[in-house]
C-alpha cells in the first residue's frame, strides 16, 4: 500500500506535525489581533500611527503559515494521513516534485521571507518617521528573490548533477517498496542557505543593538533580548543541523532526528516572532492607547517608551 512504512508514521513526524498545527493556530490568532486592531484604528486616532505597519505585521505571518504548509507537505505521514485519501492516485515521482518545492519555498522563500519581514519590522521601530508598507514589502521581495532563484535553480536545473554524490543534491529518496518517497535536503541547497543565514545573523544582530541604544524601558529591553536570543541561537542550529544531514541517508533515524531539529529551530523564530512583533504589541497598543508599545513607529519619542 502506498506510504506503507514504518517511519513514515513515527513519533517524530507526529510531533511534527502537532507543532505545526499549534504554529497555524497560532498564526491565526495573529491575524486576528492585526485585523482587530485595524478596525479599531479607524474610530480611535492615536492608535492609527501604531497600526501603519499592519501590512508588514500580515506579511510576517502570512509567510510563517505558508511555511508551516511546506513542512506539512514534506513528511511522508501527513501525504499518507491527510494528502492520499484526496490524491490517491499521487506517483512517487509526484512526491519527488513535492520534495524538491519544499526546499525551493522552504529554504529559498518562506523561511528567508519571515525572517526578514521580522528584521523590517524591528528596524522599523527605530525610524523617525512612520515606514511605507509597500516600501518593507517590497525590499523583502527583493532580498528574497536571489536566494529562491539559487535554490530553484540547483533543485531543477543542477549543473554539478554528475559531479557531486547523490546525497548532495537530492531532494528525496525512495525507499525499497518502490512506493514510499522521504524528503531531503540536498546538501548544496543547505550551503545556500547557510550563506543567507550568515549574513541575515550579522545584520539582525546590528539591527538589534541599534534599538537596545535607544530603548531606556526595560520591559522593551527583555523583548527584544529574547528576540534576539531566539534567532540568533536557532538559526545557526538551523544551518548546523542542515549540514550534518549530509552524514546519514533520509530513511536512517538519526537523519529523522536531526530534520526535527531543523524544523523546531525555524520554528522557534517563528512562534518568538509573532508572539513579540504582532501579538503582545497589538495587545499593548489596545490596552495603552498604542502610546507605549514595542515596534509601533517613533512618533513619540524613545524615552516615552514609544520604540
Amino acid at each position: 500500500m502506498l506510504f506503507d512504512n514504518p517511519l513514515s508514521n513515527s513519533t517524530l513526524d507526529l510531533i511534527t506535525v502537532t507543532l505545526i498545527f499549534c504554529l497555524i493556530f497560532l498564526s491565526v490568532l495573529s491575524l486576528c489581533f492585526i485585523f482587530h486592531l485595524r478596525l479599531k484604528s479607524k474610530s480611535i486616532t492615536h492608535l492609527q500611527g501604531f497600526n501603519s505597519l499592519w501590512g508588514v505585521r500580515f506579511l510576517l505571518v502570512l509567510f510563517i503559515i505558508l511555511w508551516a504548509i511546506t513542512e506539512l507537505l514534506r513528511l511522508t505521514f501527513f501525504r499518507r494521513k491527510y494528502l492520499h485519501p484526496f490524491l490517491p492516485s499521487i506517483t512517487t515521482f509526484l512526491q519527488a516534485k513535492i520534495c524538491k518545492l519544499h526546499i525551493v519555498f522552504s529554504l529559498g522563500l518562506f523561511e528567508p521571507a519571515f525572517l526578514v519581514t521580522l528584521l523590517c519590522l524591528l528596524n522599523a521601530s527605530i525610524r523617525k518617521k512612520t515606514p511605507d508598507d509597500m516600501w518593507a514589502i517590497t525590499f523583502v521581495f527583493l532580498t528574497c528573490l536571489p536566494v529562491v532563484t539559487l535554490q530553484g535553480f540547483l533543485v531543477f536545473f543542477n549543473p554539478l548533477e554528475k559531479q557531486v554524490p547523490s546525497l548532495f543534491r537530492e531532494a528525496s529518496m525512495l525507499l525499497e517498496d518502490g512506493e514510499t518517497v522521504l524528503c531531503a535536503y540536498p546538501f548544496i541547497n543547505s550551503i545556500v542557505f547557510a550563506g543567507f543565514g550568515s549574513l541575515y545573523s550579522t545584520w539582525f544582530l546590528f539591527s538589534c543593538w541599534k534599538v537596545l541604544s535607544l530603548v531606556i524601558n526595560k520591559g522593551l529591553r527583555v523583548r527584544i533580548y529574547a528576540l534576539a536570543s531566539a534567532v540568533l541561537l536557532a538559526l545557526p542550529l538551523q544551518v548546523m543541523s542542515l549540514g550534518f544531514t549530509v552524514l546519514w541517508s533520509p530513511n536512517e533515524e538519526v537523519y529523522a532526528v536531526v530534520s526535527l531539529i531543523v524544523f523546531l529551530s525555524a520554528f522557534c523564530c517563528a512562534v518568538t516572532g509573532e508572539g513579540i512583533l504582532v501579538i503582545k504589541p497589538i495587545s499593548d497598543a489596545l490596552h495603552a492607547g498604542g502610546q507605549c508599545c514595542l515596534w509601533a513607529p517613533r512618533v513619540v519619542g524613545v524615552k516615552e517608551g514609544s520604540v
